[in-house]
This record gives C-alpha cells, sequence and structure tokens, in this order.
C-alpha cells in the first residue's frame, strides 16, 4: 500500500455562463477537453491511465456511460475503465478522492479524476409519457431542477434552504452584495492580469476559440443592487449574489509514488474526509 498521492497536472474548460459560449458542447465533451488536456500536460501516455472518474450531475439525455463517452473523445484506449459519479455539487471532489483512495489501495497507479456539467443542456422530461398520455395535457418536467437544483423529499429549491441559513445568521441583502461585487472584480481582475491562464485550457466553439470564464465579464455590477429577491420577496439572495448556472469541466491527473518518477508534482494530497448532514443544511 502506498501511503501518498500527488497531483500531477490539472487542466479546466473556461467556464461558459447559461445558455452561453460552451451550449453547443455536451458534458461529455466538455469533460473530454479538460481529460485530453491534462494528460498532455502531465508527460504520461494514454496507456499507463488505470481509469477515468468523471463527476457529472445532470445527466439525463446525455445518452450511456458519460464519463466513458468523455474517455474516448478525449482519446484514451478503450482498455481503460471509467466510471461516472454523482454527489451533486461535490461530485467531481469526491472523483478525486476516490482515485486517491485507489492509488493508496494499490488499485491503480495513475488515476484521471474530475467533473463536467453542462447545465445549458439539461432536457425537459414529459412525465408518464411511456405509459401513454390518455387525455388532457402532459407535464413538462425540467431536469436541470428535478436532478440538480431541487431537494428530493420536499421539491423545494435549494436555494430557499440558503434562503434561511441566510436569515438565521442575519446576512444581510448589502452585505451579499458587496461580496458578489468584489468576487467580479476579483474575477475580472484575474482574468486581466492573466492569472488563470495556466490552468485554462480554450476551446473552440464553433469556429471561436474561448479562452477566459464568461460570467464576470457579462455581470453589470451597477444592477446587482437593483435585482429582485430570488426565493422570498424580502429575501437577500438574488441571481447576482448567488453561485451562476454555468457549463465547464475541469480534470485531476492522479498518481502514486512509484508512478511519480522525477516529475515535479503540484501537489501532494495529504488526506480528505467527507461530512454529511440534514439536506435543508446543506449550505452549513
Amino acid at each position: 500500500m502506498t501511503t501518498n498521492a500527488y497531483v500531477v497536472a490539472a487542466a479546466r474548460t473556461p467556464v461558459g455562463s447559461f445558455q452561453g459560449a460552451l451550449a453547443d458542447l455536451t458534458a461529455p465533451a466538455l469533460g473530454a477537453h479538460a481529460l485530453a488536456a491534462t494528460l498532455q500536460r502531465s508527460s504520461f501516455a494514454g496507456g499507463e491511465v488505470d481509469e477515468v472518474i468523471m463527476g457529472n450531475v445532470v445527466a439525463a439525455g446525455l445518452r450511456q456511460a458519460p464519463a466513458r463517452q468523455a474517455l474516448r473523445q478525449a482519446g484514451l484506449p478503450d482498455a481503460c475503465p471509467a466510471t461516472t459519479l454523482n454527489k451533486v455539487c461535490g461530485s467531481g471532489m469526491k472523483a478525486a478522492m476516490v482515485a486517491t483512495d485507489l492509488i493508496r489501495a494499490g488499485s491503480a497507479r495513475v488515476v484521471l479524476a474530475g467533473g463536467m456539467e453542462s447545465m445549458s443542456n439539461a432536457p425537459y422530461l414529459i412525465a408518464k409519457a411511456r405509459s401513454g398520455l390518455r387525455m388532457g395535457h402532459g407535464e413538462l418536467k425540467d431536469t436541470l431542477f428535478l436532478d440538480g437544483l431541487e431537494d428530493a423529499a420536499t421539491g423545494r429549491a435549494m436555494g430557499t434552504f440558503a434562503q434561511s441559513t441566510a436569515d438565521d445568521y442575519q446576512l444581510t441583502r448589502a452585505a451579499m452584495d458587496a461580496w458578489a461585487t468584489q468576487s467580479v472584480e476579483r474575477a475580472r481582475a484575474a482574468i486581466a492580469s492573466g492569472a488563470l491562464r495556466a490552468e485554462i485550457a480554450p476551446i473552440e466553439v464553433g469556429g471561436s476559440l474561448v479562452t477566459d470564464d464568461e460570467q464576470p465579464g457579462r455581470s453589470r455590477l451597477e444592477r446587482i443592487p437593483t435585482l429582485r429577491p430570488a426565493f422570498k420577496p424580502d429575501g437577500t439572495i438574488t441571481a447576482a449574489n448567488s453561485s451562476s448556472i454555468s457549463d465547464g469541466a475541469s480534470a485531476l491527473l492522479i498518481c502514486g509514488q512509484d508512478a511519480l518518477g522525477d516529475r515535479e508534482p503540484l501537489a501532494r494530497i495529504a488526506g480528505h474526509a467527507s461530512h454529511a448532514q440534514h439536506p435543508s443544511e446543506f449550505t452549513l
């Protein structure tokens, strides 16, 4: 058993806005781009990768085995196993944790792990269509909400739980808007300075090369204080001061000490842990 796992290479796509620059690409296509870029940066050959683990949440309509699709589109050998993992927002992180455990257990030497999502391409479903809609209107269900943004037990938007947390901790609208404004300004500064260039693998879409995260440039800071609350009339959470609905993918190449050789790792994974509590407390 090996005790150390190392991150040798990392890459991500730019993050695209909802129905924005990356909307024409499926989650597996985005994942393939991140996998291929990470492998290229690692100096490992595709045949040396023992497994690919990719997190993905809204899998409806992606066709069979999204992680295997990404693996094959990235040019990795068909003999390499692939697993798709769903832990909602933690899917990509959990993929890296599982990869680390495989390496420490001696079950793998080199693993590509990451996450991929195209929220823009989440389809609508027609409930009960298979058994026959005998009469009346069929109901469309949005898989972006059904499989991603709603609590499975209650049907409540997860954002309503976040609003409850904001209320409980007396987080004001002004404070949240100020934080959102600062976040956008920092993101814009990082893009302008080139600080993110090393981690992003530019991707071509429809003849245009997408090189930067899309949302910071589209944000209109002057509108942040004027937006309506998203979850209750006197609420503090808005579309501007909460996480964006986005498209993108990222990947890490993780290996053990014996596979590392004389390569210089980006990081050593010292440990990891999982925690869980009631879904209504997911923000805590």
